[in-house]
């Protein structure tokens, strides 16, 4: 039997009523869109936008652009992109068991990095700096930016026009140092998901390109507990082997911790309704003590890898192509394509030049800072 466009709809429905715990966020209650569409025969809300988010340019330039380390360091360590999929999947992890939104959760997993300029945090650094006079740049601020105005792949309305939940949640970490509100618990697991993916994948990147040995690490109480728990099961692991079981040890053991604390959190608190989240502070983070281990890591990785003099070098190098061709841009917009030549009409040049620039790959980046050197060497000669 055939079945109707409006069955698949009221399926959805009917499967997150099954599912989803009542402080979850389902798509029926969703405050929709800013530009009003027709719902989709066979794909709720926030799937749509997962959708909406990995067909974007944006997403995919993710795949060029630094995590941490660029790509003079090798190829084996994460770019954004990877990241953003770790973040994703351990996201959905935390939804599934939590009876939370799994296609919210990884919708706003997916979007959270895609504002990051080329170079990591010494290009948003930079970014900042350049546009210090004109409100800054913050890489929360410019997904929204985005998503909202710079994409432009449907004929019906500017960027992915994507429910009203995902940009409050991507809202929220613009503002989530001085914000008081609590959000959704679909936006608290995608939180608590990114600190785990970093803190334990920017230690395995280091110890892979060699900006660290495994001993330095057993100084940080997390990794030494992970590993004295790895080697209590299998004994006499070749090295490669010992890493890859500690990484995999560090994910669970954060994941099971958060959610031994959510659970409990939840259920003593009563937490029976999205206006009970709400009104509560936040519910989904690590337990005292893995918090304190977890800073204790932070604090390792900034000192030993982050302030690394091979990572400063090439930070300087690139902020130095970024701020020279964020000066270029500004005297000379017409050297960028028509599409951001014109958002200087209604966005100024400086924030204009400053969204060309934090859209580039690493790459991209590199070859116009060379094409900029080469026309200046072409007038300097004439």
């Amino acid at each position: 039997m055939k079945r109707s466009s409006s069955s698949f709809v009221v399926g959805f429905a009917e499967r997150e009523a099954a599912l989803l715990a009542p402080y979850a966020m389902p798509s029926a209650k969703s405050a929709g869109r800013k530009y009003p569409e027709p719902e989709h025969p066979y794909r709720a809300p926030f799937q749509r936008d997962r959708d909406r988010i990995v067909h974007s340019a944006a997403y995919r330039r993710l795949s060029h652009k630094t995590q941490v380390f660029t790509g003079e360091l090798g190829d084996y360590h994460r770019t954004r992109l990877t990241h953003t999929l770790e973040v994703a999947s351990v996201a959905r992890t935390l939804a599934r068991a939590l009876r939370l939104n799994e296609d919210l959760a990884e919708a706003l997993a997916l979007l959270h990095d895609i504002g990051h300029p080329p170079f990591g945090h010494a290009g948003e650094e930079m970014l900042g700096e350049c546009l210090a006079p004109h409100g800054g740049f913050d890489h929360n601020r410019q997904a929204l930016r985005i998503v909202e105005e710079l994409e432009q792949r449907y004929p019906g309305f500017p960027g992915l026009n994507l429910s009203q939940e995902v940009l409050d949640g991507q809202a929220y970490r613009a503002r989530k140092h001085t914000s008081p509100d609590s959000p959704l618990l679909e936006v608290q697991v995608v939180e608590a998901a990114d600190s785990v993916a970093y803190d334990t994948h920017d230690a395995d990147d280091a110890l892979q390109i060699g900006l660290l040995g495994f001993e330095e690490l057993l100084d940080v109480p997390l990794w030494k507990e992970a590993v004295r728990r790895v080697e209590s099961r299998w004994m006499q692991l070749k090295p490669d082997q010992l890493r890859r079981s500690v990484i995999h040890e560090l994910i669970d053991w954060q994941v099971s911790d958060l959610l031994t604390g959510a659970t409990q959190r939840l259920a003593e608190g009563q937490v029976d309704s999205i206006d009970a989240v709400l009104s509560r502070q936040i519910l989904i983070h690590p337990g005292h003590e893995m918090a304190e281990k977890k800073v204790e890591l932070e604090r390792f990785l900034f000192d030993r890898v982050y302030r690394h003099p091979q990572v400063l070098a090439v930070r300087r190098h690139a902020q130095d192509q970024l701020q020279e061709m964020f000066g270029e841009f500004s005297a000379r917009p017409e050297l960028m394509p028509p599409h951001f030549l014109a958002l200087c009409e209604h966005a100024g040049v400086a924030r204009s030049v400053g969204d060309y620039l934090a859209g580039m790959s690493d790459r991209f980046a590199q070859q116009q800072f060379q094409q900029l050197c080469r026309r200046r060497r072409g007038a300097a000669a004439h």
